[in-house]
């Protein structure tokens, strides 16, 4: 996906590292990150391409307030990797989920369902039944591949043993200043501090600063946001405290299948 107004998705951040590892005027990346995680093919995508891009020059990773499940995994790669000893980052761990909404069709809307289907399980994941015991099996087969998929691109990558990376894996979540300890992050800092140690490491001591993918026309983003902000400035007047809740079961709708994300919101004040 390409994203949303408030994230940018695997399509669009892929496309942006390549072009960034393809490009001979750029002597290095910095890679920031600022996510929970999301789905795990879409985090598998982007660490292809961050691995191809630090085979062929230094990339740093600079995590923001969040950086964790899906969102470490994308770092893992880099050459060194920035936090700040607050930064919420690890959960290495997997989940999967399809959502069951046969009770609210059948119970609440009176809807009910007549399928015709090719095979026993020709219809995996709708949300009009719930998973049998097959392929509740195969989802958790599912998960636990990815998880040592996940296990063992941290153990590589970090020059740990599965069984280290295991032993502080398992969803567990971490502070910066932990994380630091345990071998996950290298250095205490902002984006400023990433940008010196990738400008240190590409040997520059002139340079500028190219941001990507690079922003839309200002005059497209206001029109943009202001379509945006009457939307939004609606729904948060209707709903007030809620409209956090309602942007948040938002994005769940749209979540299903293998996740390498914190299984909960995060809001830091």
């Amino acid at each position: 996906r390409e994203g949303s107004e408030s994230s940018i998705g695997a399509t669009k951040l892929s496309k942006a590292i390549r072009k960034a590892r393809l490009d001979t005027t750029i002597k290095a990346i910095v890679l920031r990150v600022n996510s929970p995680g999301g789905n795990a093919l879409a985090s598998e995508i982007i660490w292809r391409e961050v691995y191809l891009a630090q085979q062929s020059k230094p990339l740093i990773a600079s995590m923001g307030n969040v950086a964790a499940s899906g969102g470490y995994y994308i770092v893992t790669p880099a050459d060194t990797i920035v936090a700040f000893p607050t930064t919420i980052t690890g959960s290495i761990g997997v989940f999967g989920i399809f959502p069951n909404a046969q009770k609210l069709f059948n119970d609440k809307l009176g809807i009910t369902f007549d399928v015709a289907k090719t095979n026993k399980h020709s219809d995996f994941g709708s949300m009009y039944r719930p998973l049998n015991e097959a392929e509740r099996d195969f989802l958790q087969q599912s998960v636990e591949k990815t998880y040592a998929i996940f296990i063992s691109h941290v153990a590589d990558d970090r020059d740990m043993t599965k069984e280290a990376v295991d032993s502080i894996g398992q969803g567990r979540v971490w502070s910066g200043a932990n994380a630091k300890d345990i071998g996950l992050i290298d250095v205490f800092g902002g984006m400023n501090r990433a940008i010196e140690i990738a400008a240190e490491m590409a040997n520059l001591e002139q340079y500028r600063i190219v941001s990507l993918p690079r922003q839309i026309d200002p005059f497209q983003k206001l029109l943009k946001d202001l379509t945006g902000d009457i939307k939004s400035g609606i729904l948060q007047s209707e709903l007030g405290e809620s409209y956090r809740h309602y942007r948040n079961l938002k994005e769940i709708i749209h979540t299903e299948g293998i996740q390498m994300r914190l299984p909960y919101m995060i809001e830091i004040y």
